[in-house]
């Protein structure tokens, strides 16, 4: 399992997927949060991501990143969504699982 090395590693990953799926992040930040693993606001292209992200999994890492910045087009879950998380991450559903598994453990 590789772990993110700093928020600098993870930040920049999230500039990497942002580049590729075309969006424009204004400002990314990681904090602690109590009941998400992210959060974004589309009029002040900012994300923010639990710190708890950074004792993941990258894979895992990845997942909410490339989820949180498609709501930057696709607002909802729906087939449109699923379709370009299973086109950027393949078997995004596992990875989704995963995460809940750390969530119902009480990571998050």
């Amino acid at each position: 399992m590789k772990k993110w090395q700093s928020k600098e590693e993870f930040k920049a990953r999230v500039r990497t997927w942002a580049k590729k799926i075309d969006v424009n992040v204004r400002v990314i930040s990681i904090r602690v949060m109590k009941n998400k693993w992210a959060s974004f606001t589309v009029q002040s292209r900012l994300l923010i991501f639990n710190a708890e992200l950074l004792k993941v999994d990258k894979k895992l890492g990845d997942y909410v990143i490339v989820h949180e910045l498609l709501h930057f087009a696709v607002p909802n879950h729906g087939r449109l969504w699923k379709s370009l998380m299973r086109a950027h991450l393949g078997d995004y559903e596992g990875l989704e699982a995963s995460l809940r598994k750390l969530r119902d453990s009480s990571i998050v």
